[in-house]
């Protein structure tokens, strides 16, 4: 069939089937119950739909999570095969529901294996359907995996930004800053390209590419400095590894920032609806401007509503000058949210996991 959504044009393929699922595809970082599980393993039937992707790949995937609630109302989840992973029923109909486009980090995943050793390969799934390369992190560690982890999902949400505007493999990403302030400057070689950088593999070599890993996938490296980067001499991601420290800094793009607030705002009813249970604590973060004009995201303690305002209290000191200290406390509207936390007796909630509720 041929769908006309928001002034694009998409050609879509679908047909019904069997069913069955690799149980680790349930590992992600959505959370199931143990009911959907249960219902998931013993599905025999499916419908697989299937479309390609433009140059706008969250609108894509948003378009086909509401085809997919759209032709199968009851569906019990989705199974992303880009992706290698599942995705909850209730979280589908949210998604679809909404007037906001899904992250970018749920079109990938990063998926880690390790060795015998303390070797570990990190690779992503999901990114070629967006016309972008999928990235590799090669000897990383159990030490550092976790580090590695975020840099490769930083740039991995980087590149669906850019869709269509870099070469990953040709230019760079300034995506983070280091505990000494240094800058995180990334880049990407071809696998065949790039595993000339290592030696003694025991992950990763190309005895591990004889049956997947072995098409459009691409090794992540660094640049130190600019002098490195004007000459292309580039270094393997550990050599950072006594660098990160507890909180390195990645950042966000304008999109995913303004994705972010817009989400808040649309969700905001469930935080009027939990703090009515003195139980549950609430964090909101709001957009100060400081003397330049330019916002500081912050977070705030939520003390009370009064109709559409909300009384909260500033939690920790700002960078910038904003007029406002630690403890001080003032009124705002759902216009000055940029996310939100409801911390419950069972869980933590943001605007993105609401389907837990």
């Amino acid at each position: 069939m041929k769908v006309s959504y928001e002034g694009d044009e998409y050609e879509i393929e679908f047909y019904p089937g069997d069913f069955s699922i690799p149980e680790y595809y349930l590992r992600n970082n959505l959370i199931f119950k143990e009911d959907e599980v249960k219902a998931i393993m013993n599905a025999k039937k499916s419908l697989t739909l299937f479309m390609k992707f433009d140059n706008k790949p969250q609108k894509c995937f948003h378009l086909q999570l509401k085809l997919a609630l759209a032709i199968v109302p009851d569906l019990i989840g989705v199974l992303d095969e880009s992706a290698e992973k599942m995705l909850p029923g209730k979280w589908v109909r949210i998604m679809a529901e909404s007037k906001i486009l899904p992250s970018a980090k749920y079109l990938f995943t990063v998926q880690a294996v390790s060795g015998e050793n303390n070797e570990v390969w990190l690779h992503t799934h999901g990114l070629c359907r967006c016309g972008i390369t999928e990235l590799e992190i090669l000897q990383s560690s159990k030490e550092n995996y976790r580090n590695h982890y975020n840099l490769i999902n930083t740039y991995a949400m980087y590149l669906i930004d850019k869709v269509g505007e870099l070469d990953p493999r040709n230019e760079s990403a300034y995506i983070g800053v280091l505990i000494n302030r240094d800058p995180v400057v990334v880049t990407c070689k071809s696998w065949i390209e790039g595993l000339k950088e290592y030696k003694g593999l025991d992950l990763g070599s190309v005895k591990d590419r004889k049956d997947g890993h072995n098409s459009k996938t691409s090794i992540v490296f660094l640049y130190k400095n600019e002098e490195d980067e004007k000459k292309g001499k580039i270094s393997k991601v550990s050599v950072y590894d006594e660098l990160w420290g507890d909180n390195p800094i990645f950042f966000i793009s304008d999109n995913e920032t303004a994705r972010m607030k817009a989400l808040a705002m649309e969700k905001f009813n469930y935080v009027k609806e939990y703090s009515k249970n003195k139980e549950n604590e609430i964090i909101i973060k709001i957009g100060l401007k400081d003397s330049e004009g330019q916002p500081e995201h912050i977070w705030f303690e939520l003390l009370g509503f009064d109709c559409d305002k909300f009384k909260a209290k500033l939690t920790q000191e700002p960078y910038n000058d904003v007029n406002m200290k630690k403890d001080d406390e003032a009124w705002f509207t759902v216009d000055d949210v940029t996310d939100w936390l409801i911390y419950t007796k069972n869980g933590t909630i943001s605007p993105d996991s609401v389907y837990l509720i």
